[in-house]
């Protein structure tokens, strides 16, 4: 994995610029871009983000590559929208995030890319993109939303509405889905409800204790729509062998999700031919039995989160230093710069975004979502 940090824009942009590029298969970049210049109205932050971004296209990236996915972290998302759609309309399509979770440096937006080279992309007609390679169909979908009455029936309402998504492309929820997100508005309140439906859907697919369940992260986050309560972004592939889907416990450091009844993995591996990749669910302090380690304290909760990631990662061969995309999520925006301090002085290369998303469990000041990437060597599998 490479890594590498540009500025753009007479400095006003920061990117930073993660590869990946197997002995086979696609070549595979992630792009997290952040404003450095606060004082800008949003239309120039936004502008100088999208002149970067084509100039990342154009000078740093293959001709080949193309985005799979996107997401806009913004400050007002009921405000900004629009504009990022008026972008989104003229640009390449993808599928597409815009969550309110507010940079934390002062800026009013940030965007992370995940592009990948010789990719077959094309919507489906059911909301989903596929992007298809090697015998693979990869299937993302961004910003999926309702407006039932409160936020079980409408985290009912999405996964059951993905479950038709799935089963139209000859996928199933337990066989298929890799990863999903939510962002729950008031995640304080709202969370009990996305938790009950999530739960209950699960059953009806065979997704319980004694079989797995799905990497995700339930976090807050807030959609342009004050009636959306829950909106919903997910990632699965078509065409693994049971054998390339590994699911990650460190046992001695967390304790299984169920016991204090939650329903997602801590995290999950896929094995292709070339490489390993590793989807980590939102990860906070917190011990084997379930309990938050060092209460009230920011640095120390930073400390064990980061030692959970990494025991969570060490069960694939990989480490901090593979993770090629990590959000950090905070619940308090005063602890930004001591966060910031404390991960860039110990882990210089490490590729973050730090937004203001409280964690579902008040007691936990942070929390961190990654992908890693790490070379394999599996002939029986076809390259990615």
């Amino acid at each position: 994995m490479a890594f590498t940090t540009k500025t753009y824009e007479q400095n006003t942009i920061n990117v930073q610029i993660c590869s990946f590029i197997g002995k086979g298969g696609v070549a595979e970049y992630q792009l997290l871009m952040s404003v450095t210049d606060p004082f800008l109205p949003f239309r120039a932050q936004l502008q100088n983000l999208q002149k970067a971004y084509a100039k990342i296209m154009t000078e740093e990236l293959p001709a080949q590559a193309v985005a799979v996915f996107r997401r806009y972290f913004l400050s007002d998302a009921t405000n900004q929208t629009d504009m990022i759609m008026e972008w989104e309309c003229e640009n390449s399509f993808c599928p597409l995030s815009i969550v309110q979770q507010a940079p934390l440096n002062g800026s009013k937006i940030a965007i992370w890319v995940y592009l990948q080279t010789d990719m077959n992309i094309q919507s489906c007609k059911n909301g989903l993109t596929e992007a298809s390679h090697n015998g693979y169909h990869h299937f993302w979908g961004g910003g999926f939303a309702n407006k039932a009455s409160n936020s079980e029936y409408q985290t009912r309402l999405l996964l059951n509405n993905y479950i038709l998504q799935l089963t139209e492309q000859h996928c199933t929820l337990a066989a298929n889905c890799i990863r999903t997100w939510f962002f729950v508005q008031n995640v304080d309140v709202n969370y009990a409800g996305v938790v009950k439906a999530r739960k209950e859907v699960f059953i009806t697919q065979d997704l319980t204790e004694k079989t797995h369940y799905i990497s995700s992260t339930g976090i807050e986050g807030r959609h342009a729509d004050p009636n959306v309560f829950v909106q919903m972004d997910t990632y699965a592939v078509k065409g693994l062998h049971p054998g390339q889907i590994q699911f990650l416990y460190a046992p001695a450091h967390l304790n299984p999700t169920y016991e204090y009844g939650v329903t997602f993995e801590r995290g999950t591996a896929v094995t292709y031919g070339d490489r390993k990749q590793i989807f980590i669910s939102g990860t906070a302090s917190i011990d084997n039995k379930g309990e938050i380690v060092y209460p009230g304290d920011i640095l120390k909760q930073t400390g064990r989160m980061l030692e959970n990631i990494e025991a969570l990662l060490q069960e694939t061969g990989a480490g901090l230093t593979d993770i090629m995309q990590a959000i950090v999520y905070l619940r308090d925006p005063a602890d930004y710069r001591v966060v910031k301090q404390y991960i860039e002085s110990r882990h210089p290369s490490f590729p973050h975004l730090i937004v203001h998303a409280p964690v579902c469990r008040p007691g936990w000041l942070i929390e961190t979502e990654c992908m890693a990437v790490v070379p394999a060597n599996a002939p029986q599998y076809a390259c990615l």
